[in-house]
């Protein structure tokens, strides 16, 4: 790997850890330095291998500087001296004997405590994620600006705005005792869950990032489910179900960037390692007493990661999908439900349960009328479909439903 390409690696992979430890040394009212000193970090990388050459070891060579950086910010500004916590302030030859802590088991327990920092109740769904990519997952401003298909601006007043209500919080970088894990917990699954349906559901053209994003929020997971803290079922049974969803990645977009429909896809393209890792993970979900709305999309997502397509697969998605929508309520599952029932029980049947939904802005929902009334009627079926077209965000999605309605 050249130094072009090596040098946006490494940030994807050392930046969030840099920061997570420095941000865990400083405290998260300083987490604009921590960024700095990390960005720095890499300007410097940029200005000096070119020049000098790569060292013998890049990472090393980048924590190296970060540590000196970190440790000339606090010998030489009274700024910063004056506002860090009061024990390192208390503590003067603490600042000229500063080492950053960067191995393994530091960053890992440097991120965690992030990430619970992050998730805070008082900030978005939207401002969490947005953090996470940052933060946790080292991605730049423009993209996730893409990933949220809005521009940089937007992004960093949003993640301004984030950090202010942190600060305002007092918000601590610390993990939770363990009786609060599993309150602060659900909020920990519900970014990632969020963060893993932004990439898998994205109407973003750009795959790569795309994936990209659904990826991240399976380490996240695995960092969850690596800590004995926070090894909980409902944490195994979200990694099983991005992973079974993550199993059809290569099945469910063609060679044009259309999605492909799931009758349509080869299930020669589903990743059998992935499904198989998923099912190991949704075992280990299976202890404990309590089912969550992870459990049933999981066992869900197995279902539909089994090849066979014969009635009691879907009679037994069908009433997970009845068990799933007493937990939580939600249009798009009984949506996903009424597609289920259709190959359980017919489409006459699904037909008389969707049009009960009534979902008008919806493309799916125009979509999945359209299929439903295919073959029995064709001019409702194609009504349908044009609704879903006006509808669909992108040419990918209007150009699926095009060929649908060319068939009719």
């Amino acid at each position: 790997m050249g130094q072009q390409e090596l040098i946006p690696h490494l940030f994807r992979s050392e930046y969030r850890k840099i920061v997570a430890v420095l941000c865990r040394r400083f405290g998260f009212e300083q987490i604009e330095t921590a960024e700095d000193i990390a960005s720095d970090t890499f300007l410097t990388a940029t200005q000096s291998w070119p020049y000098n050459g790569l060292p013998q070891n890049p990472t090393a060579w980048l924590y190296n500087v970060a540590k000196n950086k970190a440790k000339n910010y606090l010998q030489h500004n009274s700024v910063f001296e004056n506002k860090i916590s009061p024990e390192v302030r208390n503590n003067s030859t603490e600042l000229y004997e500063f080492e950053i802590d960067l191995s393994t088991e530091n960053i890992n327990d440097s991120q965690l405590q992030m990430m619970f920092a992050i998730c805070h109740p008082s900030i978005s769904p939207e401002a969490q994620i947005g953090l996470s990519l940052r933060i946790l997952c080292g991605f730049g401003i423009q993209e996730i600006a893409e990933a949220f298909l809005t521009n940089k601006e937007t992004i960093n007043k949003r993640l301004f705005r984030a950090k202010e209500k942190l600060r305002e919080e007092k918000t601590k970088i610390e993990f939770p005792g363990p009786s609060e894990i599993d309150r602060r917990l659900e909020n920990v699954l519900t970014t990632i869950y969020l963060l893993f349906n932004e990439g898998y559901y994205s109407v973003s053209q750009d795959q790569v990032l795309r994936k990209e994003l659904c990826f991240e929020a399976m380490r996240l997971c695995n960092m969850l489910i690596d800590n004995e803290g926070t090894d909980k079922p409902q944490a195994n049974a979200l990694l099983a179900l991005m992973y079974f969803h993550a199993s059809r990645f290569e099945a469910r977009v063609n060679q044009n960037g259309e999605i492909v429909l799931y009758d349509d896809q080869d299930v020669n393209l589903w990743n059998s390692d992935m499904i198989s890792k998923g099912g190991y993970f949704l075992n280990r979900s299976a202890c404990g007493n309590t089912v969550s709305k992870y459990h049933l999309e999981a066992s869900i997502a197995y279902w539909s990661t089994q090849k066979t397509d014969a009635k009691d697969k879907w009679e037994n998605i069908l009433q997970l999908y009845n068990r799933y929508l007493q937990i939580e309520y939600s249009p798009i599952a009984a949506l996903n439900r009424t597609y289920a029932l259709a190959k359980a029980n017919g489409k006459q049947e699904a037909i008389i349960e969707a049009e009960k939904l009534n979902l008008a802005d919806n493309q799916f929902y125009f979509a999945l009328l359209g299929e439903l009334y295919t073959d029995i009627d064709n001019q409702k079926a194609r009504q349908n479909f044009q609704k879903a077209i006006l509808l669909a965000r992108n040419q990918a999605d209007k150009q699926t439903i095009q060929k649908k309605i060319d068939k009719l």
